[in-house]
C-alpha cells in the first residue's frame, strides 16, 4: 500500500506511527492538535530547573518497553533504581506489621481476582470486602494504577494487564515526554492543527481540519478515546463501532502536584511515603526524584477528581507530608506546579480502563476500516494499555498494517 499517509494525534501512538512509515521511506504527515508533541508523555520544567514528567514518568515493564532502548539510542539518562512504592521512609504512619498486613490483604485480593477468571465480567470491588480495613487502600491502588475506583474497573481487563507486566519500572532523568517528543525529530509534522472529520467516502480521504482540508490515501487515527466517544472527531460514512468501543474504554484521572523542599534533606534519592495507608483518598509522594529537592505526589480515580480545584491537591499533599514529617515542615514546602489532566483540551483524562464486560472494546477500536483507515493509541493495546509503551506498539502496528496488507 502506498501514497500518502495522514496521522492524526501527536503522541507516543502518532509519532511511533509516523516514526516507522517515515524511516520506511513513506510518504506521511503527523497532525496534531496541540501546540506541542506528545500528548499524555509530556515533561515540562519546573522553575527550580528540573525537568518533570505531567504524564507518564515510569518506563514500566522497563527491559521490554521499546522506549528504554529508544531512550538510550537517543544518548538519555536512565535510573533504573527501584520506584520503592512498597516501602515507606523510616516507617512513618506505616510500621512493618501494618505493612505487613495491608501486603497480605492485597495478596487476598489478587489471588480472588485472578481465581475467578474462567466466569463472567466483574467490577474488581467484588474480590475485597467492602468492610476489610485495607479496603481504602486498595481502592486508593485502583486509583494509580487505573485511575478509577475499584468498582469501575474490568476484572478481565484488569487481569490482562498485571499478568503481561514485568516490575522493573525505571525514570529517564531529561523525561520520558522529553524521549517521546524526541522521537519524531525529522518527522513532517503540524501542530496546532485539529482534525474534526474524515470523509472516507471517496478514494481519496479528506480530512476537515481547523487549517483547511488535508487529502490522504490512508489514515492513522491516534487519539485519546474521549475525542472519540464524545464525537470530537467524526467520520463519514458514520463509524459507530468505534465511538462505542471509544465510550467503553474512558479516560480515568491521574494527577501529579510537584513541590520543592526548603532545607537539609533526611531521606535518600527516590525515598517514598504514603500519605494515609488508611484512606482511599491519599497521594504516593515521590520524595527527591533523582535526588533532586522536589517532592512529587501522585493522585489517582475519584481522589484525583475530588481535588481538581485550583491548589486543593497541593494543599491536600502539604498537609498529608506535614502529618507525617511534623509541623516544622509545612514552612519548607513550596507548590510549583500541578495536572489537571481532566481539563486538557482534546485529552480530557489520564489512561483508558474497559467498563465491566466491555473489554473486547480495545480489539474493536484497534481494528482497520475498508483497508485504509487505522487506528491506533494505548487504549488500542489489549496488553499493555495505559502506557507509553502500549501506545507504541499500537502505533508500529498500525504502520505495518499499511505497509505489509497482508499482515494480520
Amino acid at each position: 500500500m502506498t501514497g500518502r499517509t495522514v496521522v492524526i494525534g501527536g503522541g507516543a501512538a502518532g509519532i511511533a506511527a509516523a516514526r516507522t512509515l517515515h524511516d520506511a521511506g513513506r510518504n506521511v504527515l503527523l497532525i496534531e492538535a496541540a501546540d506541542r508533541l506528545g500528548g499524555r508523555a509530556h515533561s515540562v520544567r519546573l522553575p527550580t530547573g528540573h525537568v518533570v514528567d505531567h504524564g507518564c514518568g515510569w518506563l514500566h515493564s522497563a527491559k521490554r518497553n521499546p522506549w528504554t532502548a529508544i531512550a538510550e539510542q537517543a544518548g538519555f539518562t536512565i535510573d533504573r533504581r527501584s520506584p520503592n512504592w512498597q516501602v515507606q521512609w523510616n516507617d512513618l504512619g506505616f510500621p512493618p506489621d501494618e505493612k505487613r498486613a495491608s501486603g497480605e490483604a492485597y495478596a487476598r485480593f489478587e489471588e480472588a481476582a485472578m481465581a475467578a477468571l474462567d466466569g463472567p465480567d466483574r467490577p474488581l470491588s467484588d474480590f475485597v470486602d467492602a468492610h476489610d480495613p485495607w479496603r481504602p487502600m486498595i481502592d486508593a491502588i485502583s486509583g494509580y494504577a487505573n485511575g478509577a475506583s475499584l468498582a469501575e474497573v474490568s476484572l478481565h481487563d484488569w487481569a490482562t494487564y498485571e499478568n503481561a507486566a514485568t516490575d522493573d519500572n525505571w525514570a529517564v532523568v531529561e523525561g520520558y515526554g522529553t524521549v517521546v517528543a524526541h522521537h519524531a525529530a525529522g518527522l513532517s509534522v503540524r501542530t496546532g492543527v485539529t482534525a474534526t472529520r474524515i470523509d472516507h467516502r471517496g478514494k481519496t480521504i479528506r480530512i476537515k481540519t481547523s487549517a483547511g482540508t488535508i487529502e490522504a490515501d490512508q489514515v492513522i487515527v491516534a487519539v485519546p478515546t474521549t475525542v472519540l466517544a464524545e464525537g470530537k472527531l467524526t467520520f463519514d460514512p458514520p463509524l459507530p463501532a468505534k465511538q462505542e468501543a471509544a465510550s467503553a474504554l474512558p479516560l480515568g484521572i491521574a494527577d501529579k502536584v510537584f513541590l520543592s523542599v526548603e532545607g537539609p534533606l533526611p531521606w535518600p534519592a527516590h525515598a517514598h511515603l504514603t500519605g494515609n495507608p488508611h484512606g482511599a483518598c491519599t497521594a504516593s509522594h515521590r520524595l527527591s526524584p533523582f535526588g533532586w529537592p522536589i517532592v512529587e505526589s501522585f493522585f489517582g480515580g475519584p481522589c484525583a477528581e475530588a481535588l481538581e480545584e485550583d491548589g486543593a491537591a497541593a494543599a491536600f499533599a502539604i498537609d498529608e507530608l506535614v502529618a507525617l514529617l511534623g509541623s516544622d515542615w509545612r514552612r519548607r514546602f513550596t507548590p510549583l506546579d500541578a495536572t489537571r489532566w481532566r481539563h486538557v483540551p482534546l485529552i480530557g483524562g489520564s489512561y483508558s480502563h474497559a467498563r465491566i464486560g466491555h473489554v473486547g472494546a480495545r480489539r474493536t477500536l484497534a481494528e482497520p476500516v475498508d483497508g485504509r483507515l487505522f487506528f491506533a493509541g494505548e487504549a488500542c493495546s489489549r496488553e499493555d494499555f495505559s502506557t507509553a509503551h502500549g501506545a507504541y506498539q499500537t502505533g508500529v502496528e498500525a504502520a505495518r498494517r499499511i505497509m505489509q496488507p497482508t499482515h494480520p
